[in-house]
């Protein structure tokens, strides 16, 4: 009887850079900037195959910060009477004369 092997769900800077067809040390640069979704530890890193399968097929994060233009509209006027609540909760003026 055949058994299946699945891949690992957590990958290796090498298995990453192959999965991805790029030089591990450019796996690890955009990794260390997170530009790839990845945890290092200690001096290891690890890659969540999920993670990075969302990634690829995900837009790219200045696309979803566009997306989200205009998703707070509004909120300057919450986020104003919530500094002015909390200072008149502490008893003093935000600013001081």
């Amino acid at each position: 009887m055949a058994t299946t092997v699945t891949p690992s769900e957590v990958m290796t800077l090498g298995e990453v850079a192959e999965f991805l067809r790029l030089p591990e040390a450019t796996v690890r640069h955009h990794a260390a900037r997170l530009a790839i979704p990845g945890r290092q530890v200690g001096d290891q890193w690890r890659f969540s195959r999920r993670a990075l399968d969302e990634w690829l097929r995900g837009r790219s994060g200045k696309e979803m910060l566009l997306s989200q233009a205009g998703a707070f509209e509004g909120d300057q006027e919450d986020l104003a009477e919530l500094r002015a609540s909390i200072y008149r909760d502490r008893g003093r003026p935000e600013v001081e004369e």
